[in-house]
């Protein structure tokens, strides 16, 4: 088995369909750039729905991986390891926290902070037993597991799933009235994506985040943050929510906090808040690990600098610039997004977003769709302006190929 047409006829036919793949095999990558198996060559601009957004095989990050696979993977939470604390510390100080929970993947992290919400509930704030809500959003993404698919508004990731894990109450995403009305007295948490990835690059209205924030103040209660797409510099700032100077109760974070070596995710907050879980009561065999911490603070250390997120912005501008100019050009209705990261919605009687993904696989641009006629465009931040220029022009190009067959 060694052409695309052999290895996808096998893995279509020996895997679970729970992903629909483009026909694309891919063998090695470096930067922003990936190889088939086949040698042809593809610019990356979806990064692993984030994860890479240091690109692929990143030196500093890869580095930091060898030498721990070398001395040291796991050893579970059983015992302490050399590279816990300064995991720990760093993350907390880029978050501005006080505690940290490693777990090791996004939906992991997102079981987390529900857990932790609903606890910090019943023993600070005096909810009754059993009757925490917490406050979700239409069009949210959040992961696939049975609790997180109980609030779920997406047919495809909630229906026959049930019976479903009650305790959430749904509201209009971008709308603070909706909130307002929506909170009682056993209302424990607001979990909110500053941006909706899944749903299309959905970027709520100005001011909105800290009108969240205002009212779970006011409301007592607590502000979840899940920054897994939107953080660690994708936008622009290290955080999505640093738009508009809001700080949340907790952060969720995942997928780039793994470098794009290992699934590395995390709950940050305060002690008051992370302070209510004791030994015993969560936890993860393989989080917070010697390698997966090694992977994240090289991560942490990146960012640090801050030129990474100066990169994010800066060839941001530069893409939502080009796309702007072509809403109403050629099929283009729509984009949307923030720093490094952008939804194109394409007219409907262009074709899907499939369709539109398939024609960019043609010109070599790796991008995917999501609700029908969007398409998601995340780079690693590492590209170059050169590329970003070429693979713009390259999805204009697609475009217009699909309206002169």
């Amino acid at each position: 088995m060694t052409t695309s047409a052999e290895l996808i006829e096998v893995s279509e036919r020996r895997s679970a369909h729970n992903y629909h793949p483009l026909p694309v095999v891919i063998h090695e990558a470096h930067g922003a750039w990936v190889t088939d198996v086949d040698g042809k060559r593809y610019l990356d601009c979806l990064s692993g729905y984030s994860s890479l957004n240091f690109g692929h095989g990143h030196p500093k990050i890869i580095q930091a991986a060898k030498e721990q696979l070398e001395r040291l993977t796991l050893t579970s939470r059983a015992f302490y390891h050399d590279q816990f604390a300064q995991f720990c510390a760093g993350l907390g100080d880029l978050t501005g926290k006080d505690l940290v929970l490693p777990m090791n993947t996004g939906a992991e992290a997102v079981e987390t902070a529900i857990k932790v919400a609903r606890k910090w509930g019943y023993e600070v704030k005096g909810v009754e037993p059993d009757q925490a809500n917490i406050i979700v959003m239409e069009g949210n993404f959040h992961g696939r597991t049975t609790t997180i698919v109980s609030f779920s508004t997406d047919p495809d990731a909630h229906d026959n799933f049930g019976p479903y894990t009650p305790g959430f109450r749904v509201v209009r995403y971008g709308d603070i009235e909706a909130i307002r009305q929506a909170v009682d007295a056993n209302t424990v948490g607001v979990l909110v994506e500053p941006i909706q990835g899944e749903a299309g690059v959905l970027v709520p209205p100005d001011g909105y985040l800290g009108e969240v924030r205002q009212l779970c103040t006011a409301q007592g209660i607590l502000m979840i943050a899940d920054e897994v797409q939107s953080g660690l510099g994708r936008t622009g700032q290290t955080f999505a929510c640093d738009f508009e100077g809001v700080v949340p109760d907790m952060y969720v974070l995942g997928k780039a906090l793994g470098g794009g070596v290992v699934p590395v995710s995390a709950v940050a907050a305060n002690r008051d808040v992370l302070g209510v879980i004791h030994p015993g009561q969560h936890g993860s065999t393989f989080g917070g690990n010697p390698l997966a911490c090694a992977v994240a603070n090289a991560v942490i250390e990146i960012l640090g600098t801050g030129e990474i997120q100066a990169r994010a912005a800066k060839l941001g501008e530069l893409l939502h610039t080009r796309l702007r100019d072509l809403v109403g050009k050629g099929g283009v209705v729509a984009v949307r997004g923030r720093g490094l990261w952008a939804g194109v919605d394409i007219h409907p009687d262009l074709g899907t977003g499939r369709e539109v993904s398939k024609a960019l696989l043609k010109r070599g641009v790796l991008a995917k769709d999501t609700h029908g006629s969007t398409i998601r465009l995340a780079p690693p931040i590492v590209i170059s302006e050169e590329d970003l220029l070429w693979a713009i022009d390259q999805f204009t190009d697609a475009v217009y190929d699909l309206q002169h067959p």
